[in-house]
Formats: structure tokens, sequence, C-alpha cells
């Protein structure tokens, strides 16, 4: 099945990061690798996801370097783990894990709960400024031009 190809639909950080990892099965993999699911058959078995597109997944986000493919034994059998790049997208993932927990995790609450390691506590996900420390949602922000803008 082609893929659309959302890098080229505009000067975008967002469809540039749809483009790596904006179909379904891509999180999800992403997920396991950080929960420590990191061989194939083992990812196949949580998501039941069928070979063939696991395969792809996988290659795909081998190639935009967001995995990196570890050989386990001597016959050709791979572990992936995280690449630096990936594991920053983790950080995303978890801000829409808290926004799934509170919008749609109902009365049994969320599935995950996050333990800090720096303090030991239990926390959930808050973005904040990188210069004053403060709180920083949509409402909080204007958007600005960038230098990568058309405009």
């Amino acid at each position: 099945m082609q893929r659309t190809n959302f890098s080229e639909l505009a000067a975008c950080s967002i469809a540039r990061t749809l483009d790596v990892i904006g179909e379904p099965w891509s999180p999800l993999i992403l997920r396991d690798v950080w929960a420590g699911i990191s061989r194939f058959e083992q990812l196949q078995a949580d998501l039941g996801i069928s070979r063939k597109v696991l395969t792809e997944r996988l290659n795909h986000l081998v190639a935009e370097e967001v995995l990196e493919r570890r050989p386990y034994d001597s016959r050709p059998r791979y572990e992936y783990v995280l690449t630096e790049k990936g594991t920053e997208l983790v950080d995303m993932l978890m801000v829409m894990t808290r926004w799934g927990d509170r919008w749609l995790a109902g009365k049994a609450g969320p599935p995950v709960l996050y333990r800090h390691h720096a303090c030991g506590e239990i926390a959930t996900i808050d973005l904040r400024c990188t210069h004053c420390g403060e709180p920083m949602h949509a409402p909080d922000i204007d958007l600005l031009a960038g230098p990568g803008s058309p405009h």
C-alpha cells in the first residue's frame, strides 16, 4: 500500500514527523521497544500484527534512524533498540499518553503509571518552557514564522 508522503505537503514539522511515525503501528512499535519488547517475534506477539506489516514498519523506522537493528545470535536474528532520535519520539508518545489517560481511560484509570527516576514519585508528563520553567500549553504560546518557514 502506497503511503502519503506528508513531508512534501508543506514546510511543517508536524507533517514531517507524521511521515516518520504517522501510521498507527509505528507509535505502538516504539512504545513496545521502549518498554523492553525488542525482538521481532515478541513484537509480533504483543501487537498481533502481521509479519509483513511489522517487517515494513521496522524497516522504515530503521531507515529513518529511529530504531537500530542489532544482531542477538549467530543466525540472522535481530533486536531493535531506540536511537537518540527514537528516544526523543518516545517523549512525544508520553504526551499522547497523558491525553489518552485524561480523556479516554474512564473509571478504570490509566493502564500505566510513570515513576520518575530523579524523585521516585509517580508523575504525569507536563510540558514546560525551556526558558522559564512555567507550564507551556497551546493557549500559552504564539506561533511565529521560523527560519525554515516559506513565508
